[in-house]
């Protein structure tokens, strides 16, 4: 395949693409060796292992001309970047580009596979013969293990003892840096450091080397449920990938050619009295498979316009608000116990529901006191602590959700989700639409956000702007405890990623104003669809008067409520309280943007280049012809950070005396 690649250079190359030679022998002997029930993580170099499982030349080659019926993406994205669902193969969630990212959610359904374990779900473990048992395998380059990701995986392989097997092959590069310049160990050397994961070299290039080595780890992770790495060493025979030629940089061509698995496989076939006449017979029968293979694939068809817009999001069954919001009798209850209620509910009712973040464990319960007696109640394997790994946090739900778990993780501040994003934009929004619908990631992420009380630089940002742009993801921001509970269960029960803001400000209703995020606890069976927005403070079109719609969320929410209280404008102002960000209800916003013929949007985030804006832009745009007045737009200041000091801090972000300002301007415009 990679000669026929070359041969047809300039045809196959109009996408990028990398071939796996020099690696043959290594990926073979993995790929030969896994069963249906096993999950692998495959690289962009592992066509040889994708062949080993059962794939066909024309498939991968569907894929490497982006074609329609290209098995793993529909022509979505590269050679060599699998999904797969099929049920006579091992399965292999979304594969990413981005070197090293799929270490984390490899590590995810090894940690799957540890839960429903500990839990008993599966049958017990010594009643089952342990050949049966599923593996995770993990493939890698040595330059991804560079990559603090890595260390995140194998930390938390080694600390559960988890069953996967991370392969690494050592072809010596990574693109034009090679390992003199750039690694200060080797794979296994590094694996060492991290006790309980127990590390081999081997010669990839030796089959019988390779295959015994991978057959007794193998054997040893169904049996122990351990985590092994195993560093092959292998020459890079071909390019880096169609785009970088290996001409442009390498100096070692010779020696690497040396090394060349094939002859060696050739000689050990002999030595088993295959002879040169058999061998070149296959020869021949795979070369005209692949000339045919690649014929077949330049005539399929590519996809058609219309099929860009599918398989965004998985279908959810939460269209329709249910259950009773204020049950005759019911408490009032703060904001975060709202939502730890929820969570409790659905734990105690599904036995896939578990959580997981820093500090969530029995001890303590989470910093805000949000996760208290979840531990105690569902026991320590299903609500614990991880160690300080937002990125792992993040990205072991794709893992958790491909074996059909519901993981709830969370970030303890907005704050510190930046070492999340990487998987959280790579792995967890995209994995539905570049798999073609195969493989949503089925999560909730809390994220508690926004400032008050001094939290300072570090505990106050707001970062809705950044996450509202990573497509793929729903995201809610309610500002009172009723909506949060019935978001909690519609999002539990969408088959697709959430991200959940929860205001700290609003949390416990100490700050002065916000009462009303306290709420009548909803029944259990109350759910809030994402995407319907709130007309909280709903007013009657006026001919006469000057009316203005507030559209807002969170604690943007109370400062305009409050502020129209304090002016005495409550039969002229509306207030829409979005609830969530995306999906967005831009029905009812240009409804009542229409309506009222002014329009306020109130945001904690700084003013500029923020979502808010693009909420503006948007009303302008749609409802030009209706408006009095430009569409105004009020939030924070746009500085670097939050000031600890609190007179700084007051300065910083909006207040409810700043709205009412905001509303006397634009009412009186």
């Amino acid at each position: 395949m990679t000669e026929i690649y070359e041969e047809n250079f300039k045809v196959v190359s109009k996408y990028v693409h990398a071939t796996s030679r020099g690696h043959e022998v290594i990926q073979t002997a993995v790929g030969m060796q896994l069963q249906p029930q096993d999950y692998m993580f495959p690289y962009y170099r592992d066509d040889s292992m994708l062949l080993a499982i059962g794939m066909t030349p024309y498939e991968l080659m569907l894929q490497v001309l982006a074609k329609k019926d290209d098995p793993f993406s529909a022509g979505r994205t590269y050679y060599s970047h699998p999904s797969l669902k099929d049920d006579d193969k091992p399965k292999i969630p979304h594969q990413s580009s981005a070197t090293g990212m799929q270490a984390i959610p490899a590590t995810g359904v090894a940690m799957g596979f540890w839960y429903k374990e500990s839990l008993g779900q599966d049958e017990p473990i010594a009643k089952q013969v342990h050949n049966d048992q599923p593996i995770v395998v993990c493939s890698l380059g040595d330059a991804s293990v560079t990559e603090g990701e890595i260390a995140e995986a194998f930390q938390m392989a080694a600390l559960k003892q988890l069953p996967i097997l991370y392969l690494v092959q050592d072809n010596g590069w990574d693109i034009s840096a090679n390992e003199a310049e750039t690694r200060a160990q080797n794979a296994a050397e590094y694996a060492a450091g991290f006790h309980g994961l127990e590390a081999i070299s081997i010669d990839g290039t030796d089959f019988e080397e390779s295959y015994t080595t991978v057959q007794n780890a193998i054997e040893t992770i169904r049996k122990e449920r351990r985590p092994i790495l195993i560093h092959a060493k292998v020459p890079l025979l071909n390019h880096h990938t169609s785009g970088v030629r290996m001409e442009f940089y390498r100096d070692d061509l010779d020696e690497a050619r040396s090394r060349d698995p094939y002859p060696k496989m050739l000689k050990l076939l002999q030595s088993f009295n295959v002879s040169e006449e058999e061998i070149k017979e296959i020869e021949t029968e795979i070369e005209t498979e692949v000339e045919k293979s690649l014929k077949r694939a330049l005539e399929a068809e590519d996809p058609k316009p219309e099929d860009l817009f599918t398989h965004d999001f998985a279908p959810t069954p939460i269209t329709q608000e249910v259950g009773e919001r204020s049950p005759e009798g019911g408490e009032k209850v703060v904001m975060v116990d709202c939502a730890l209620f929820a969570i409790e509910e659905l734990m105690a009712k599904h036995p896939e529901c578990l959580l997981y973040g820093q500090d969530v464990g029995g001890r303590l319960g989470g910093v805000f006191r949000e996760a208290a007696t979840l531990a105690q109640k569902f026991g320590d394997n299903r609500v614990f602590n991880t160690p300080i790994q937002e990125a792992f946090i993040v990205g072991s739900t794709v893992g958790m959700s491909a074996v059909g778990l519901k993981p709830i993780v969370e970030v303890q501040f907005a704050d510190y989700i930046w070492p999340g994003l990487n998987q959280l934009f790579t792995e967890v929004s995209r994995s539905c639409y570049l798999s073609n619908g195969k493989w949503p990631v089925s999560m909730i992420l809390r994220v508690p956000i926004g400032a008050y009380g001094s939290g300072g630089p570090y505990h106050s940002s707001s970062v809705e702007s950044i996450v509202t742009n990573i497509r793929g993801l729903k995201i809610a921001y309610p500002s009172n405890g009723a909506d949060l509970k019935g978001l909690m269960k519609a999002a539990y029960y969408d088959p697709n990623p959430v991200v959940i803001f929860e205001h700290k400000g609003l949390y416990w209703s100490k700050v002065k104003g916000t009462k009303g995020a306290t709420s009548l606890e909803p029944a259990e069976d109350y759910i809030l669809p994402f995407g319907k927005a709130w007309v909280l403070q709903e007013i009657w079109p006026q001919e006469e008067e000057e009316t203005l719609s507030i559209i807002s969320y969170g604690m943007g929410v109370h400062w305009a409520y409050n502020a129209t209280r304090e002016l005495g404008v409550t039969d002229t102002v509306e207030i829409v309280d979005l609830r969530t960000l995306h999906p967005i209800d831009w029905d009812t916003i240009f409804k009542s943007a229409k309506k009222c013929g002014k329009v306020l949007v109130v945001t904690e985030e700084p003013s500029e280049n923020g979502f808010a804006r693009s909420i503006q832009g948007k009303i302008q745009e749609e409802c030009f012809q209706e408006l009095d007045a430009p569409v105004m737009l009020i939030g924070s200041e746009n500085m670097p950070a939050i000031p600890l000091n609190s007179v700084l801090e007051e300065t910083m972000i909006p207040s409810t005396k700043k709205v009412r300002v905001k509303i006397e301007e634009i009412l009186n415009y």
